[in-house]
């Protein structure tokens, strides 16, 4: 695989059909072949991952990396008369990030990938959009599904508390409590039904599962093996909701990172993921 030199990363304005607008960062080499759109977790900025799209640009890899609504370099912030759910993000925010990111690297082949609530969020987007390619790149991800972890009854209990906190304050206050970001009432209660349920329908949308069910495209999953927010089972219940995809797994230990293998410990040094998504994508020419 050719190589390129580290870049700064561009930032370019991007505005969804309803006004919306955010940063998107731009890492690579003007002339990549190939580029990943990076959707983070929960309330994680864009620029956290920065590390991350550095690595990927060292492997021949331009990388995309997509901002939250609410979050970060997003005009909009959550609260009363500001809400927007699952429908938002996924019908208004990343069809206007991903033409922004063509724009950049004409002509190169495009693959979706995400980190937790993005891993959850992209597998459900590469599915209704088989056009992308087929190439799905999951990183300390998994479905919410309350029984997959341990203390499951506390989990639940939270998936139950989180949408009455947030209707309460008009938005979920992430920030405090230090679970996610201060995120948009329609967000939680998406992400709260999935996790009680176990399935993923969305506000305005339905059910969420039926492409996912015929998806037919390459996954690389990688789960991080002390992450207890992202458990074995919890990556498994995900990748049964592929059935159709070919899937390689693999566990990625503190050795490999040279440092902590956990939900987010990764993010530090993320030089071996970044090694392992460029090779796994490398095999697809």
């Amino acid at each position: 695989m050719e190589t390129h030199p580290n870049e700064a990363a561009r930032a370019v304005r991007v505005v969804a059909a309803d006004g919306a607008s955010s940063e998107l960062l731009l890492v690579g080499a003007p002339n990549a072949s190939r580029w990943l759109y990076w959707l983070p977790a929960m309330g994680v900025p864009a620029r956290h991952y920065l590390p991350l799209a550095q690595a990927l640009a060292a492997q021949g890899i331009a990388v995309a990396l997509h901002e939250w609504r609410g979050i970060g370099s997003s005009d909009r912030r959550a609260g009363r008369g500001q809400d927007w759910g699952y429908r938002a993000l996924l019908q208004e925010d990343l069809p206007a990030g991903l033409v922004a990111t063509r724009r950049a690297w004409p002509g190169a082949t495009g693959a979706l990938g995400g980190h937790s609530l993005g891993g959850q969020l992209a597998s459900v987007f590469a599915a209704r959009h088989p056009e992308l390619g087929g190439e799905l790149v999951l990183v300390a991800s998994g479905a919410p599904y309350w029984r997959n972890f341990h203390h499951p009854w506390l989990i639940g209990a939270a998936y139950v508390a989180a949408p009455l906190l947030a209707g309460a304050l008009g938005h979920f206050p992430g920030r405090r409590i230090g679970f996610g970001g201060n995120e948009a009432c329609g967000v939680i209660r998406d992400w709260a039904r999935s996790g009680r349920t176990g399935s993923y329908r969305a506000e305005g949308m339905g059910d969420l599962e039926a492409c996912m069910a015929s998806y037919a495209g390459r996954v690389l999953a990688l789960r991080m093996r002390d992450d207890w927010l992202g458990p074995a089972a919890s990556l498994a219940w995900l990748l049964d909701k592929l059935p159709c995809a070919d899937v390689m797994h693999e566990v990625v230990a503190p050795d490999d990172l040279q440092g902590p293998a956990n939900h987010f410990g990764w993010m530090k040094t993320p030089q071996s993921v970044a090694v392992r998504i460029a090779h796994w994508l490398d095999r697809a020419t």
